[in-house]
């Protein structure tokens, strides 16, 4: 199963709550006790966030932290990027090519690469701002839904 990790979602979730106020700062207490996090877990979050510059700190009394660009212009592959401690990939050969013995004579590794491309330009496609917007109201019960379909390349 694919699964985003925890450190992943939490600092989603930050980056999130931080784009509903944008022009505010939020100390990392605050950010804990809102979204009902441990505290260390979102420093920890904070410090891997600023090291990419997705959030910037101001320090005294009246300092916190506040996104260090508009969430619009933040995709969820920054924050994967920030926030893992390994390169993105679905399979070890698409995440550090040459990690695995079997990857010359793979008849799978092309196909694992591309689908991996799609998914890594699909998380760029997606903003903090996105993710902040509530979902789409659900369709009504029968109601079919619309699916464009896209040329994989």
């Amino acid at each position: 199963m694919l699964r985003i990790s925890k450190i992943m979602d939490y600092g989603t979730l930050v980056l999130t709550y931080m784009a509903g106020c944008p022009e505010r700062l939020c100390s990392a207490s605050e950010l804990a006790r809102a979204l009902g996090l441990n505290p260390p877990t979102v420093s920890k979050v904070l410090k891997l966030l600023g090291r990419h510059g997705l959030v910037r700190s101001v320090r005294g009394v009246q300092g916190g932290y506040a996104l260090g660009r508009p969430a619009a212009q933040i995709s969820i592959a920054q924050v994967i990027d920030a926030l893992e401690d390994q390169p993105f990939g679905l399979t070890e050969c698409t995440a550090v090519p040459g990690s695995c013995d079997f990857e010359t004579g793979c008849t799978l590794r092309e196909n694992w690469q591309r689908i991996n491309a799609i998914v890594r330009r699909t998380l760029e496609d997606v903003s903090v701002a996105d993710m902040a917007q509530p979902p789409p109201l659900s369709r009504p019960p029968g109601a079919r839904a619309v699916v464009r379909r896209q040329q994989l390349v």
